[in-house]
C-alpha cells in the first residue's frame, strides 16, 4: 500500500488542467460493446477504475488499445456475456455491463460489483427498467443472470434519479424494438455524454440532461464505428478549486465546463471566495478565511455528493458554524473521524454535520477510507500546520490522476512513499 506525506502551509498558485471524467468515461467505454465495431474514445483519464473497465471488456473478448488519453475499442469479437466475480468486485461501476450486454446478446451473466462502501447503491432500479423491457433476471449465489429473446419499448418511471440506472436502462432500449421512455431520469452531465456517444454510434436517444429520456430503439446492423471526446471532470475540477481556496492560493483550473459546476461555484461565491468562470476556465483565489455556509447534497443539479467531503474540509476552516447534509449516500461522513484528529469541530447527528470552524489544523497520521474522503484529507492536509502522512491513497488512484503532480507543480509538497 502507497501513502501521502504532505507538508501544509503551501498556497497553491498557477494552471492546472482537469482530466477527462472518470464518470462519463466508465459509462461509455461500456457502451462500446453495443456496436460490434471499433470505437475511438479520446481524454480518458488514467485511472484505476478506468483500466478495472478496460480489463472486463478484454476479459469479455474485446481489444482494447491505450494511446496515451486515447483508447481504441473493438468489440466485433466479444463472445462472452459473463463477468467473473474478481472484476466485478474490483469496481462498482462494472455493473454497467449489463444493459449494453443484455442490449446486443440477449443474456449477461454477472455478480454483484463492488467498490467504495458509502453507503447502499442498491440494484433494484436497474432491474426495475431492465424488466420492463422484458428481461427476466435471477439472482443465484451471488450473481445476476438476465435474458431476453427479445427487448421492447417500456414506460419506465424511476423512483429515483440514479444514475447507474439510467445509464443502463439507456443501453439496453436502444437495441429494443419500438420506443422507450425514462422518466425521473438522472439528469446528470454524464448522461448527456453517453447520449452524445451512442448517437455518435447510430442510436436515436434525446432528452439527456431532462428528466424524460427518450430512446427509439434500432438494430445491430444500424450502429457503426464511433468516436467521442469524453467531458472533463466537474468533482476534480471542483477539488482543484476548493485546493486553492483552502490554502489561500490563486488557481486557474483548465479543460472544464463551468455550467456543470455551477452548484459548487455559487456556494463558494457564498461563502465569499472570488471566482472568475470563463467558457472552458475558472479562476479561484483564496482571500483569508470563508464564511459558514450551509449544504444540502442532492441530485444534479443539486449541489453533488461527490463534492461533499471536500467542502467539509474547508468548512472546518470558516468563520463560523455550517451545516452539512448528506442525502444522498448514508455512510458518507467517514472523513468526520480524520477531520477531527487534524483539529476540527465537527459533530455529525444522523444526516447531518455540524461544522464549526477553526482556526488552524494540525498535521497527523490519517487515513482515506474512500475516494472522496481521502481528497477531502488531502485539503486539509494542505492547510494544516507541520505535516500529515495520508494513508490508503489507491483509493484516490481510482478518481484523481496522479494528483500530488498536479499539486506538486502549484507548490504544493506531497511525497507518494510506497511500502
Amino acid at each position: 500500500m502507497e501513502k501521502f506525506v504532505i507538508v501544509g502551509g503551501n498556497c497553491l498558485k498557477g494552471t492546472v488542467r482537469a482530466s477527462g471524467s472518470k464518470n462519463a468515461t466508465l459509462p461509455v467505454l461500456a457502451a462500446s460493446i453495443l456496436n460490434a465495431g471499433k470505437s475511438v474514445i479520446h481524454e480518458v483519464p488514467n485511472l484505476r477504475d478506468v483500466a478495472v473497465i478496460k480489463d472486463v471488456l478484454r476479459y469479455l473478448g474485446a481489444k482494447v488499445v491505450d494511446n496515451q488519453n486515447t483508447v481504441e475499442v473493438d468489440t466485433s469479437n466479444i463472445q462472452s456475456v459473463e463477468v467473473s466475480e474478481e472484476l466485478m468486485r474490483r469496481m462498482r461501476a462494472s455493473n454497467l455491463v449489463l444493459g449494453a450486454l443484455l442490449g446486443r446478446f440477449g443474456r449477461v451473466k454477472v455478480s454483484y460489483p463492488g467498490g467504495c462502501q458509502i453507503g447502499s447503491r442498491p440494484m433494484n432500479l436497474h432491474f426495475k427498467g431492465l424488466q420492463a423491457l422484458g428481461a427476466t433476471i435471477q439472482e443465484k449465489y451471488g450473481y445476476i443472470i438476465a435474458e431476453s429473446k427479445k427487448l421492447t419499448g417500456a414506460d419506465i418511471h424511476l423512483d429515483l434519479p440514479s444514475v447507474g440506472a439510467t445509464e443502463n436502462i439507456m443501453m439496453a432500449a436502444v437495441l429494443a424494438e419500438g420506443v422507450t421512455s425514462i422518466k425521473n431520469a438522472a439528469r446528470e452531465p454524464e448522461i448527456v455524454d453517453l447520449q452524445n456517444f451512442l448517437n455518435n454510434m447510430g442510436c436515436h436517444v434525446k432528452g439527456a440532461g431532462t428528466d424524460t429520456i427518450k430512446i427509439e430503439g434500432v438494430r445491430l446492423s444500424d450502429l457503426k464505428p464511433a468516436a467521442h471526446t469524453v467531458i472533463p471532470d466537474r468533482i476534480e475540477a471542483g477539488t482543484h478549486i476548493v485546493a486553492a481556496v483552502i490554502t489561500g492560493g490563486e488557481v486557474t483550473v483548465t479543460n472544464v465546463i463551468p455550467e456543470h459546476m455551477e452548484p459548487l461555484l455559487a456556494k463558494l461565491r457564498e461563502a465569499g471566495v472570488e471566482i472568475t468562470a470563463g467558457d472552458d476556465y475558472v479562476k479561484v483565489k483564496g482571500n483569508g478565511r470563508v464564511k459558514a455556509v450551509d449544504i444540502k447534497t442532492m441530485h444534479y443539479p443539486g449541489f453533488p455528493t461527490d463534492m461533499q467531503p471536500q467542502m467539509m474540509a474547508l468548512l472546518s476552516l470558516a468563520e463560523g458554524t455550517s451545516v452539512i447534509t448528506e442525502t444522498i449516500f448514508e455512510n458518507r461522513f467517514k472523513h468526520v473521524g480524520e477531520l477531527r484528529r487534524m483539529g476540527a469541530d465537527i459533530k455529525v447527528e444522523g444526516q447531518s454535520a455540524i461544522v464549526k470552524g477553526v482556526k488552524k489544523l494540525s498535521g497527523a497520521y490519517i487515513e482515506a477510507s474512500d475516494l472522496r474522503a481521502g481528497a477531502a484529507l488531502v485539503l486539509a492536509a494542505l492547510a494544516a500546520e507541520e505535516g500529515t502522512v495520508l494513508e490508503n491513497v489507491h483509493h484516490l488512484d481510482r478518481g484523481y490522476e496522479r494528483l500530488e503532480l498536479k499539486y506538486n507543480s502549484l507548490g504544493a509538497r506531497i511525497i507518494r512513499v510506497h511500502n
